[in-house]
């Protein structure tokens, strides 16, 4: 199969070849962005929970005093919601302010692997647009040195650099507006995996405040007596 009859086959190989040298690094943003879309789409899709049914399951559980129990409750399973659950419960017999404590260091490793990999959405919807610019005015570049050489006899070879212009600008928004919505749906997804942390975290802080008021409590009523 020759050279045509692929185009005839694959009309993008086509445009592809007519875009220049710019649709390269076009193509390798599209790579790496349908890459981490892939990749974002099921890490979020672990890190999901229903936070308020988890919640109550625990707390029933902790109302009860089973700690270990509810500590093997949060390793069944995955996502930041159970991992900062899980050290906090882990230190349970350390004071309230270790437990915060160690709920602020797992949410920040959480935090971290939520925002993993937004960066280079964010960068990709910021350089396709600007990699098609630049195809652009090569593009014209080209347009007017055929000008130059050949003046108005062949318009043909005008067309070829205009061409170039128009497929590589294109071909930069047919990458960037795809990545741009799927960078704020993500978004979107680590705000509400976030807020679904911070109610987890205030609701251990405060049930192992309680218990540690109570213990007091307890223990200064035994003194008394």
């Amino acid at each position: 199969m020759d050279v045509n009859s692929w185009y005839e086959t694959f009309p993008l190989l086509d445009y592809f070849d007519k875009g220049g040298p710019v649709m390269w690094p076009l193509l390798a943003c599209s790579i790496v962005a349908v890459t981490f879309i892939i990749e974002r789409f099921w890490h979020y899709h672990k890190a999901s929970i229903d936070a308020p049914e988890f919640l109550d399951r625990i707390g029933k559980v902790l109302q009860k005093g089973k700690i270990k129990e509810a500590t093997k409750m949060c390793e069944a399973y995955t996502g930041p919601v159970a991992s900062i659950l899980k050290a906090g419960l882990l230190r349970y017999d350390r004071g309230k302010e270790e437990i915060e404590r160690a709920i602020e260091a797992s949410g920040s490793l959480e935090m971290a692997r939520l925002e993993r990999g937004l960066v280079v959405l964010a960068s990709v919807a910021n350089l396709a647009p600007l990699l098609g610019f630049l195809g652009t005015v090569t593009g014209m570049i080209n347009s007017f040195e055929a000008i130059a050489k050949q003046g108005l006899n062949n318009p043909a070879l005008v067309s070829i650099g205009i061409s170039e212009a128009l497929i590589t600008t294109a071909g930069g928004l047919m990458i960037a507006i795809p990545v741009l919505a799927f960078y704020n749906y993500f978004t979107s997804r680590v705000s509400k995996i976030v807020l679904d942390m911070e109610e987890s975290s205030a609701f251990l802080v405060e049930y192992m405040g309680d218990l540690e008021s109570a213990s007091k409590a307890a223990a200064a009523q035994g003194q008394s007596l």
